[in-house]
Formats: C-alpha cells, sequence, structure tokens
C-alpha cells in the first residue's frame, strides 16, 4: 500500500526511504535531545516495530520510555477493520508490546487516531487504563463512564502536520511549541494542564531540525513548576487527584 504523501509508486523508494532514516538515524538525535534534559519519552510503536527493528526496542528499554500501543502498522486503520478483526488487532499488539518491553502497554494512540464504535471497549478488556486518540482538552478526562482516562494528544504541537501540511518551518514550529507552553504554563496556575509535542523522527529527526527541537526543550526545562512525565504517570495522578 503507498505511503500517503508518498510517490504511489510500488515499491515506493522515496517514501520508504524517508521512514527508514527516522529508524536509522532521526531517532537516535531525537533520543539524545529528550535524555540531555533528563525527561523520559512516551513512545507510540507499532507492533511491526518489534520484529522489524529490535534495536530500536532495545534502544527505548534502556531509556526506560513509556511504550503506547499504536496498532499493528500505520497502514492499516482500526476504522478500515471488522469488528472481530479489530479485537485480534489490539490483542495482537498489546501481547507483542508486552513480550518486547518486559511489560503492558497503558496507553493507546490508534494508526491515524481512528476508532471503531467497539474500540474503547477492547482497549479496556486488553488492560488499558488510557487513550491519547481524543485531542479535545488540554486536561485529561474520563471516557466510556470513567473506565478509560483520556490523555490530551497535540494536533498543532505536532511535527506531521507541521512539517508536511503546514509546511513550517524549524523556527516555526519551535515557536508554535514555546508559545503553547508558555499559555499552559500560565493557566496550570488556576488548574493543572497536559502539554505533549508529537515528535515522528523522520522528520524532527532531520539534521536542520533536531536543533529546533533542542531549543523549545531547553525553554521550556529553564520554567518552575513543571512536571515531566509520561502519559500513563498522568493517567495515575488523575485517578488519584479527581477520585474518578
Amino acid at each position: 500500500m503507498p505511503i500517503p504523501g508518498g510517490t504511489g509508486k510500488v515499491p515506493d523508494v522515496m517514501s520508504f526511504s524517508s521512514r527508514e532514516y527516522g529508524a536509522r538515524v532521526g531517532f537516535y538525535r531525537v533520543l539524545d535531545a529528550i535524555q540531555e534534559i533528563g525527561a523520559l519519552g512516551t513512545a507510540t510503536v507499532n507492533s511491526s516495530v518489534v520484529e522489524a527493528y529490535p534495536e530500536l526496542v532495545q534502544a527505548m528499554s534502556e531509556a526506560s520510555w513509556e511504550v503506547m500501543g499504536h496498532s499493528i502498522t500505520n497502514s492499516r486503520r482500526l476504522s478500515e477493520l471488522s469488528e472481530e478483526e479489530e479485537g485480534l488487532e489490539i490483542a495482537e499488539v498489546t501481547q507483542t508490546l508486552t513480550d518486547a518491553f518486559g511489560r503492558a502497554p497503558a496507553g493507546w494512540l490508534g494508526a491515524g487516531l481512528t476508532e471503531r464504535w467497539t474500540t474503547l471497549d477492547r482497549l479496556v478488556e486488553n488492560g488499558y487504563s488510557y487513550v491519547a486518540d481524543w485531542a479535545l482538552d488540554d486536561r485529561p478526562n474520563t471516557a466510556l463512564d470513567g473506565a478509560l482516562v483520556t490523555v490530551p494528544y497535540p494536533l498543532e504541537v505536532n511535527d506531521k502536520p507541521a512539517f508536511d501540511s503546514r509546511l513550517m518551518t524549524p523556527d516555526e514550529f519551535a515557536g508554535t511549541a514555546i508559545r503553547t507552553f508558555d499559555v499552559l504554563l500560565r493557566e496550570s496556575a488556576d488548574e493543572p494542564r497536559v502539554m505533549a509535542i508529537a515528535l515522528h523522527p523522520y522528520l524532527i529527526g532531520a539534521p536542520h531540525r533536531i536543533e529546533s527541537l533542542r531549543r523549545l526543550l531547553g525553554h521550556m526545562r529553564e520554567a518552575e513548576g513543571v512536571w515531566w512525565t509520561t502519559g500513563g504517570e498522568i493517567a495515575s495522578r488523575y485517578r488519584e487527584e479527581t477520585g474518578r
């Protein structure tokens, strides 16, 4: 299946090479930038990555990153599956990531942020405690009568639409992230706010973009009163604080 935004040719060598660059080179630049400020990443991982890139599994494990389920591959959306196929896919992703990383993923982000009407029920059945598909708030909430916590996922501070669709420069992307952070930090004086930065290593990990990530992370690190944490810890704290 051709990758969206690719050449449309099979094999799509250009698109494959771009994504492969992210796994071979870009990922390690992103890893270094995050480790430099002493933070942990929350990685959305296709289960197909486990077999294709065992070295990335090892690197994320050694860095103590949290891992979220992210479908088998980005080329097939849950919304395209039958109810039975969806159940099998979520179960397979969960088991593959559990075996590879030594613990079950607590969170889920569907490929393309897509769901079926049955998705949340399937996630609960497979032991998930939070979902990141719902980009509808700047703070956590609950779904499915409290069975799942929703942890905000960013559509604006997200390098894929920023670079692929909006054609932002690296400085414009960093500026967007910094302005977002400054507003949310100010508002957090009244009630908690969550800020995530969505990064794709084949994009932000390019040599001409990686320093923009370092610049915006440095700006955020200088601020006081910020809790640098993972999606799972946010979901757990939300339940502790709200009793929901």
